[in-house]
């Protein structure tokens, strides 16, 4: 067997269990390890967001520094975006062949590395002074690894909740599942901007590094494959669905023809837009615009971060128990506000109180957005076998557009700097122009879903 072929092996899908489950302890032993496999996929996957959000606590310091200015952060932001985008693509597509264990450990190991050469990179800067571009090449190229490693994360995640999960519940699970990246970002403006005050900048990358560590062991530990690997009958049976027909192959051909996946993907797009505008640029807006400290302006994100559990946790739960499994009202609401609050937070003022309420209420409408447009909207339209690949689509046009955003934020940001033409020191950053951009990104993306509202699921 060659590389190629031990490759394909390891990461297959598990084959069913030679040993079946007697029939008397079938239900106790699905719940556990379908509990095991939840908490498993969430905490994972809340780990793998502080190896992504990493580098958003640290930019001030690094610019403040003079290692690296906001327009070379902004390409390095989006080589991960960019980059990630197309791994969702592919690694969504072949989540759904492989065994998801193996796949999502894969991925954080390398995240883990990553951030840790990167904190590697940035003492050897501080003790023997790199030329700035070796810098920015090093940090783009480690950045870029972190974003194809990242791809490998959510995908098989949410295929657990396919695997393990009935459908009258899956939109539950879901929303508990996507506070997940809230409590990944929490963590990381807090966690990390604590190492950062405490020890430099350069530590908040191996901060972020051990978190990837424990995240891999718990997945190792409580991520199982599939129902039938551990000797029980597939989800479908013991919940009495439809059994879904047709091979995996096809059943993605027919997804990327379904032009319902294809606007949510859009509508997502510009969702991630005004999400990252403050994940990547919120903690610098506070503290160039409005003149909060460091931690000051990581405790103001972090709030909207929090927030975002209610978010996704009622709004799954609501949209299952109130309406159905209907999202589209849910999401209409939710993307209204969240534009609402952006205005707030860039044009509300510098008080403590005015602040916070906008990130209560970020937090709060884009925790839903991420569930329903962000994912759970386009698995509705799709059958269970190709939940990666509705993923992957709306995963390549999301973080596309959140690199073009970062690429857009930092030219416009540097762009209309007041700048001392003697000195070539900035003395002041204008955010008129990058507000109005990340505005009318959260407006656009509440009206596409619309055309969706009639478009009804195709039989499996």
């Amino acid at each position: 067997m060659g590389i190629t072929g031990a490759i394909k092996n390891f990461y297959s899908v598990s084959p069913p269990s030679d040993t079946r489950v007697p029939a008397a302890d079938v239900d106790r032993k699905y719940k556990r390890l379908r509990l095991q496999a939840f908490i498993a996929a969430t905490v994972g996957y809340s780990l793998y967001y502080v190896c992504r959000t990493s580098l958003n606590v640290m930019k001030q310091p690094i610019i403040d520094s003079g290692a690296l200015d906001a327009t070379q952060l902004g390409i390095i932001g989006a080589c991960l975006y960019w980059t990630y985008a197309v791994g969702k693509f592919v690694n969504g597509f072949l989540a759904d062949y492989c065994n998801i264990r193996k796949f999502m450990a894969t991925g954080l190991v390398v995240s883990a590395f990553a951030n840790a050469v990167m904190g590697m990179i940035g003492l050897w800067n501080g003790m023997a002074g790199l030329a700035g571009s070796l810098m920015f090449i090093m940090f783009a190229i480690m950045w870029t690894l972190n974003g194809w490693s990242q791809s490998m994360g959510a995908s098989p995640a949410i295929i657990s909740l396919s695997r393990w999960y009935p459908l009258k519940i899956r939109g539950t699970f879901y929303g508990f599942f996507s506070a997940s990246h809230n409590f990944g970002e929490g963590l990381a403006f807090i966690f990390v901007s604590l190492i950062v005050s405490a020890a430099g900048w350069q530590w908040g990358f191996f901060g972020a590094s051990l978190a990837g560590a424990l995240g891999v062991t718990l997945i190792a530990l409580w991520l199982h494959d599939t129902p039938e690997s551990k000797g029980l009958p597939p989800v479908e049976v013991l919940a009495g669905e439809k059994t879904g027909r047709g091979d995996t192959h096809s059943i993605h051909k027919s997804v990327l023809k379904n032009p319902g996946v294809w606007i949510l993907a859009l509508s997502s797009a510009f969702m991630y837009m005004s999400r990252y505008a403050i994940n990547e640029w919120g903690m610098f807006f506070l503290q160039k615009n409005k003149g909060f400290e460091l931690l000051e302006a990581s405790s103001i994100i972090a709030v909207n971060t929090i927030a975002g559990i209610l978010g996704t946790v009622c709004g799954g739960w609501i949209s299952d128990t109130l309406f159905k499994g209907d999202r589209k009202w849910p999401a209409l609401t939710a993307g209204i506000l969240e534009s609402v609050s952006l205005v707030l937070f860039l044009y509300g003022g510098d008080g403590w109180a005015v602040n916070i309420a906008a990130m209560v209420l970020f937090g709060i409408s884009i925790g839903v957005l991420i569930c329903f447009v962000g994912g759970l909207m386009a698995v509705d339209l799709v059958p269970r076998k190709a939940t990666g690949a509705a993923l992957g689509i709306v995963g390549l046009a999301s973080y596309a557009a959140a690199g073009l955003m970062n690429i857009i934020s930092g030219w416009l940001i540097d762009g209309q700097a007041l700048i001392d033409e003697t000195t070539g020191e900035v003395l002041q950053y204008d955010f008129t122009y990058v507000s109005i951009f990340w505005v009318g990104a959260a407006v656009v993306s509440f009206l596409l879903p619309v055309l969706n509202w009639k478009r009804k699921k195709p039989e499996e």
